[in-house]
């Protein structure tokens, strides 16, 4: 595997990435089968959410050697909108408007100010 995916700057965007798949299908998966009964699509998203979180937790313990927490939220909250726009369309086959696009560029823009003038992580 090349070094570069393991570095504690790569792996945990790598890792949020997997794990906000999995967590999309576990919050919005289920609306694909609304004839499913809810108790099992709960169950079925928990065992799809426990998944996320093995993804999850070493996301954030790797990265907090080289990112604050804040700026680990920031990544997560960005790469879940990615996430939710490619699941959206492709897997529920919606239509995001123009106000959504936006909507999601305006918060990925004030994400971006969360890492001005990075300060190296003591």
């Amino acid at each position: 595997m090349p070094s570069f995916l393991t570095s504690p700057q790569v792996a945990p965007i790598l890792l949020l990435i997997a794990s906000n798949i999995f967590m999309t299908f576990a919050w919005y998966g289920h609306l694909k089968f609304k004839s499913t009964p809810l108790l099992i699509a709960i169950v079925v998203a928990w065992g799809i959410a426990f998944i996320e979180y093995c993804l999850a937790v070493p996301a954030n313990r790797i990265g907090s050697a080289v990112y604050s927490t804040a700026e680990l939220k920031t990544m997560q909250e960005v790469i879940t909108l990615v996430v939710f726009i490619g699941f959206s369309t492709l897997f529920l086959r919606e239509h995001l408007g123009w106000n959504h696009l936006l909507g999601f560029a305006l918060i990925a823009l004030g994400a971006g100010v969360v890492f001005l003038g990075k300060a190296p992580v003591s």
